[in-house]
């Protein structure tokens, strides 16, 4: 009987140790992921900063100013040697297909079309082809009609002409898919059309080079200028090259989102480390620009200068440098 006793007692106590490391292993992890995904989501705050800032000021270190009031403001404005634009998360500024006329010179006309003409129905609404501020948004009798000029982040500024209807004001923020416009025949117009150009620093790049308006897509995922519209494009992207430049694309960007919002019941055991990745999720950031102090970031966010170092583990004296991330809530 005892020994009976013993051999079950030997046999529990055994089984229960081998099964100790399988659930510590487990516990770990469990655990081990927060610190990834606080990571994911600080990843995410940040793109999203970077974001807001250059839509406020799109192509901010491309372009040496920012006039409401004409379009041809860069005459004297050097052209990089080369520049990538990144052609995705676009929308075509509309859907008809059937192009008009082609970018280039008009014999009839004795004068070059900087731009392309797209079909179009009278009212048709107009989109914005990507993320950006709206510059210009005037009407010109002899010329372009009712036209807007929108700056993007990716440093293309896009043209659209003869609306009918402008449906935007200059320093609107739109997003790619944004109406701007219905499309008409205003201005120097021989028919209702939309007259599309596209140009960096003031330089006209031949759209067909970047929409592909009968297939309704832009020709790939890059456009690497170099100079008089002379460029390259590199190819389109696959699921696994959603990531480039460092840059943390859209849907990595939810998936983060969606990777912090925990279960209650499968996870109630781990309710701090929880806390802890909401507590990230709602980190806010700012990005140090030219003359900024801890002080004066601290006042425009409503916190003291000793708080905004404790988050950032810096001395309250500390210099800061232009670019630098800083958490402040």
């Amino acid at each position: 009987m005892i020994k009976t006793f013993i051999r079950k007692t030997t046999a529990t106590l055994l089984l229960t140790t081998l099964a100790l490391p399988s659930m510590g292993q487990d516990l770990l992890a469990r655990h081990a992921p927060v610190d990834v995904k606080m990571r994911a989501v600080d990843s995410v705050a940040i793109q999203r900063l970077f974001q807001q800032e250059n839509l406020e000021d799109p192509a901010a270190d491309l372009y040496p100013n920012w006039e409401e009031n004409f379009i041809n403001a860069f005459g004297d404005t050097e052209l990089p040697q080369e520049y990538k634009i990144d052609l995705r998360h676009f929308c075509m500024p509309t859907t008809n297909r059937v192009v008009t006329s082609y970018y280039g010179y008009r014999p009839r006309f004795r004068r070059q079309h900087k731009g392309i003409d797209i079909n179009a129905n009278r009212g048709d609404t107009i989109r914005s082809a990507f993320d950006g501020k709206v510059r210009i948004v005037e009407f010109q009798r002899g010329g372009y009609g009712n036209v807007v000029v929108i700056r993007h982040p990716n440093g293309l500024e896009t043209i659209y002409g003869h609306f009918s209807k402008n449906l935007v004001k200059a320093g609107d923020i739109v997003k790619a898919g944004t109406p701007i416009g219905l499309a008409g025949r205003t201005g120097r117009a021989t028919g209702v059309h939309l007259h599309f150009e596209t140009r960096l620093l003031g330089e006209y790049i031949d759209p067909a080079k970047l929409f592909d308006f009968e297939h309704q897509d832009v020709t790939g995922d890059f456009y690497v200028f170099r100079g008089r519209g002379r460029g390259t494009l590199l190819g389109k992207h696959t699921p696994s090259e959603l990531v480039a430049d460092g840059e943390v694309a859209e849907a990595d960007m939810a998936q983060a989102e969606e990777e912090v919002s925990y279960n209650s019941s499968e996870q109630a055991f781990d309710s701090k480390a929880a806390r802890n990745a909401r507590a990230a999720k709602n980190t806010n950031f700012h990005k140090v620009r030219k003359g900024e102090t801890l002080s004066s970031i601290a006042k425009k966010h409503g916190i003291t200068v000793a708080k905004l170092a404790r988050a950032n583990g810096i001395s309250t004296r500390a210099k800061l440098r232009v670019g630098q991330i800083l958490k402040y809530s």
